[in-house]
């Protein structure tokens, strides 16, 4: 505990976490939530005030690396109003749409695409939805399938790089962000392979359609078309990884690349289009980063009273190895992750764990991506959901209704965590062949 405080630690944590879950209770949004929650401690310690809050919410918006979370946003935005996503679409329905489930299979595989580019679960969910949900539907699927399998999908966005988590988690930890968005390759894609197996195996017992296999001529069509979008993950993780620009730098080339395609070469986007993307964008960075901000505060006070500290205390003592620790850290990112936003849990929950990882000799590398294939998992999980919720109400359908196939669905894609826990090569294998002094 700090020298001089008037609270214990586990009486400021009894405060912080009493009134945060206390608010949630009501409905309050998380980071609303965060932050009022932080006001009490303020009050009652001498030394601290509400000024100390505000000071710490701006430091944490005051980061060169967070400027790239409104501009891969954006990036997204500029893609889907300028006609990027439908030819990414066509080229999806070239390599898969005979396979079982055809359409339902693209939505995946567009998926991995569109994770490549904008780093953003939830734009990817509102997106594929209202693409998907409908469609597949009236081709014959069920609801509730339509809906698990888009918002499931939906969480690649944040496992492929680049991703916002990724870039949150490096700069509040202090990780090689190019070293994170090599070691999400695999594990991404692996997830994205079991999904297309789900697909495979609903199709299959359900009777769902498919498409006549694309000639080997539309395939390398669909392909023309698409390279010059499938060009802008390469531009910003190559970039990044061979120390071209920053992470932020490429995510404001990706912009420019972005408009260039959209604008001059397939002439889709208006001043229109334009706005709607600004406006979009505008929206979901400030949500982002306000929960940046408002976890930052309530991530401070913790360090302050050294109440990671605490938690860890016994859970210390109990002598876990390197793979033990791993499923525990598992375990408490998808608990946290069903009730908590993936970027105040990485500053509040990533903080409290980073010990205990460097206990066992985790790299850090690898205990993010444990971190953060578990927090993904999060957002298809009630009662928080975010993606599974977009996607219920673009689908007109109760959560509830959609939960027996989305869990069904989380089962293969929980034995990929499993195996990034059990064989961390899975992650640290492209950072040590590209890229070594990326790790530890």
């Amino acid at each position: 505990m700090t020298a001089a405080t008037m609270l214990t630690a586990g009486q400021a944590s009894l405060i912080l976490f009493g009134v945060f879950f206390g608010l949630l209770a009501l409905r309050v949004p998380v980071a609303v939530a965060l932050g009022l929650a932080c006001l009490p401690i303020m009050l009652i310690e001498p030394h601290l005030s509400p000024m100390n809050m505000v000071g710490e919410t701006f430091n944490a918006f005051n980061s060169f690396i967070l400027l790239a979370v409104p501009f891969f946003l954006l990036t997204a935005n500029l893609m889907n109003v300028g006609g990027i996503t439908d030819r990414l679409v066509r080229l999806s329905r070239a390599l898969v749409g005979h396979l079982p489930g055809g359409l339902a299979q693209i939505n995946v595989v567009l998926s991995i695409f569109f994770a490549g580019i904008s780093g953003s679960s939830t734009a990817d969910a509102a997106s594929q939805s209202k693409i998907f949900i409908e469609a597949q539907t009236k081709e014959g699927y069920d609801l509730s399938f339509s809906v698990a399998i888009t918002a499931v999908s939906a969480v690649l966005a944040v496992i492929v790089p680049p991703s916002i988590l990724m870039i949150v988690w490096g700069g509040v930890l202090t990780v090689s962000i190019g070293g994170l968005f090599l070691a999400g390759i695999v594990p991404g894609l692996l997830i994205g392979f079991v999904q297309m197996g789900t697909v495979y195996a609903y199709a299959k017992r359900r009777g769902y359609p498919t498409y006549k296999r694309a000639t080997f001529l539309e395939l390398l069509r669909a392909i023309a078309v698409s390279v010059p979008a499938l060009m802008t993950p390469v531009i910003i993780i190559g970039g990044k990884i061979f120390g071209w620009f920053t992470a932020t730098e490429s995510a404001c080339i990706a912009v420019l690349y972005a408009a260039t395609l959209s604008i001059f070469i397939y002439r889709q986007m208006d001043l229109k289009g334009l706005h709607h993307a600004l406006l979009d964008t505008g929206k979901l960075a400030a949500v982002a980063l306000f929960c940046v901000g408002t976890a930052s505060a309530f991530g401070w006070l913790l360090a302050y009273y050294q109440i990671p500290k605490m938690l860890l205390t016994n859970v210390l003592s109990w002598g876990m190895g390197h793979m033990a620790a791993g499923f525990f850290i598992a375990a408490v990112f998808l608990v946290v992750g069903c009730f908590l936003d993936a970027i105040p849990a990485i500053i509040i929950v990533g903080t409290i764990l980073q010990p205990l990882a460097k206990a066992v000799a985790m790299d850090p590398i690898h205990f993010a991506m444990i971190g953060i294939v578990s927090l993904a998992f999060g957002l298809v999980t009630p009662p928080y959901g975010l993606c599974l919720m977009i996607s219920c109400a673009i689908g007109g359908i109760r959560m509830i209704d959609a939960l027996k196939d989305t869990t069904i669905m989380l089962l293969p894609m929980l034995g990929v965590l499993a195996l990034v826990i059990v064989w961390p090569d899975v992650v640290l294998f492209l950072p040590r062949q590209i890229s070594p002094e990326f790790l530890r």
